[in-house]
């Protein structure tokens, strides 16, 4: 009998790294949702396998995208937590404005 590929494999991976992209670039809350939904697909997955393990033969890429969505989650949740923190303490508004500071001394100089 022929070996079936589980049918999120490939997209629990692809959101899973696309989480680790989107807990940097969208202060972690793009991140948590990505990564909660390769999580849940591959729990799915994860399930479906354990129904049927010899009929499947990409279960080790779906151990690769949970390992990496937990690892997204974990890191999503730490940057929100500080974004968070930052916004309640009003010292967000603060390090914006250094930060722009910085950018305009940086174009002055060149």
């Amino acid at each position: 009998m022929e070996n079936q590929k589980l049918p999120n494999a490939t997209i629990s991976l692809v959101l899973a790294i696309l989480s680790l992209i989107g807990c940097c670039c969208t202060s972690g809350i793009g991140g948590v949702i990505l990564s909660g939904i390769a999580l849940f697909l591959t729990n799915k997955d994860e399930k479906t396998y354990a129904e049927n393990p010899e009929l499947y033969s990409n279960f080790s890429q779906v151990k690769t995208a949970k390992i990496i969505a937990i690892i997204s989650l974990v890191l999503s949740v730490i940057i929100l937590g500080i974004y968070i923190y930052l916004l309640s303490t009003g010292q967000y508004e603060e390090m914006m404005s250094d930060y722009m500071e910085m950018i305009e001394e940086m174009q002055q100089n060149q």
